[in-house]
């Protein structure tokens, strides 16, 4: 710059020194007599000086045109200091943009990952009204980008616990709240946590607790159900030894509690076992899909052990028919698919009166699949508790489950079995008819013996 300046200097006084030699030229050749040599020498150097700010006055102008309305050239300026000026403002311009440019992309960038976070996020200012939120916050409260901006955040969200939280002022915690989808059938929870921050803004957050209150409430449940179930055989456990250690029993009387006691203690015996099932399907890994198990072998066991539980449980047991298509194979863990093929053979003996029919079959599909059926004559299912009769502990009649020593389990366990095998468990039934429990599994999981 300081080049550009001595060179302004430089033309400035170069101009004034032609514009005296053209005058002293001019006076000389032309106007002798108007005036002395120094005179228009003089007059010359003004003159020029005067032309030469005009000029440069000319430039000056076109380079505050060109700040003034943003032009992206900048013409007719020439190489001079104005022309400097121009280039090193449109330089910084340029640099400024590219700055702002990037700005904008981090910005975008920054808008972008708020918008895939998985908790809603509303930017509020001073007074509460909505700058900015993501769609998922959109979701949560019902939320429209064009109708609901720089609303108050209080007049769209009319809860009164969270009136009451933001009348409070005190942010260390959250509120729980419902969403806007909740209802009554399908209820939806809300965690909204508000962190101020600079120039009276703040930053609320919101969260779906939905699937953890369920989960508690699960959690809360099945301890409550483990402890009811090993509660009730511990009480008849000890009130027997009571018995015993108290009262003079004649051989009859004590063989009486004695076996009464087994059958409480393999009751609770059943029930851990049946945890400790469900505790090693949900943590174990998927079965394979190249291993593959016979069915027909399982279903022999099944046979043998469903047989010494009718005689068991009653005096007279229900026939138990067994067709078995033979030589199929299913690709998965045989133990896992004795349990699940058991628990619905045993549910039919001991919910099916000793003079009816249960029809257990297993063959291959014209699909390529393969189907297992428990099909019984007993009492049957009311259409309103079929949903839940997977969920842990649903008994649709309690006290008969536990008279045939039902843990409450078994029908979640075979849920999970199936599900492992990518098969689908299918349950029809009418009151007074029998039920019919059907596992299908697909036909990339069943091997067929070829027909020659």
């Amino acid at each position: 710059m300081a080049s550009r300046v001595l060179w302004r200097i430089f033309t400035f006084t170069l101009v004034q020194i032609l514009g005296a030699i053209l005058g002293f030229w001019l006076d000389d050749h032309y106007f002798p007599s108007l005036a002395s040599p120094i005179t228009a020498a003089l007059a010359g150097a003004v003159i020029s000086g005067y032309v030469w700010h005009v000029l440069d006055l000319s430039n000056a102008l076109k380079v505050m045109h060109w700040l003034r309305n943003g032009d992206s050239q900048l013409d007719g300026v020439g190489p001079g200091i104005w022309g400097e000026i121009g280039d090193r403002v449109r330089r910084l311009v340029r640099t400024h943009e590219r700055a702002v440019a990037l700005s904008e992309d981090r910005l975008q960038d920054f808008l972008s990952a708020l918008q895939a976070s998985p908790n809603g996020i509303v930017l509020l200012d001073g007074q509460n009204r909505i700058e900015w939120f993501n769609q998922t916050a959109s979701s949560h409260f019902g939320f429209a980008p064009r109708r609901d901006l720089l609303q108050h955040f209080g007049n769209l969200v009319r809860d009164p616990e969270f009136a009451a939280y933001i009348a409070a002022n005190d942010f260390q915690g959250d509120v729980v709240m419902p969403g806007r989808a909740n209802t009554f059938a399908k209820p939806v929870r809300l965690s909204v946590h508000i962190h101020p921050y600079g120039g009276g803004r703040s930053l609320l957050l919101s969260r779906d607790i939905t699937a953890l209150e369920q989960a508690d409430a699960m959690r809360r449940d099945f301890v409550a159900n483990v402890s009811h179930e090993i509660r009730t055989p511990l009480t008849v456990l000890s009130g027997f030894v009571e018995t015993l250690q108290s009262l003079s029993l004649n051989e009859a009387e004590r063989e009486r509690y004695l076996s009464l006691m087994a059958l409480q203690a393999m009751r609770m015996q059943s029930l851990v076992s049946d945890l400790l099932t469900l505790s090693r399907l949900e943590g174990s890994p998927l079965p394979p899909t190249h291993e593959w198990v016979s069915v027909s072998a399982i279903l022999d066991q099944c046979e043998h052990e469903g047989r010494e539980l009718s005689r068991v449980l009653w005096n007279q047991a229900p026939q138990l028919v067994f067709e078995v298509q033979a030589g199929i194979e299913i690709a998965g863990y045989g133990l896992e698919l004795h349990s699940a093929f058991f628990n619905l053979i045993g549910n039919a003996i001991r919910y099916t009166p000793s003079d009816k029919e249960i029809r257990v079959s297993w063959e291959a599909q014209a699909d390529g699949s393969a189907l297992f059926v428990v099909k019984d004559q007993g009492v049957g299912i009311a259409p309103e508790h079929i949903g839940r009769l997977t969920e842990r502990f649903y008994r649709v009649d309690r006290s008969r489950s536990r008279d045939t020593g039902g843990t409450g389990l078994g029908l979640a366990i075979v849920k999970h079995v199936a599900q492992r095998h990518s098969a689908e468990l299918s349950i029809s039934s009418k009151l007074g008819e029998g039920s019919t429990f059907s596992i299908r599994f697909l036909p990339t999981r069943v091997k067929v013996p070829e027909v020659i």
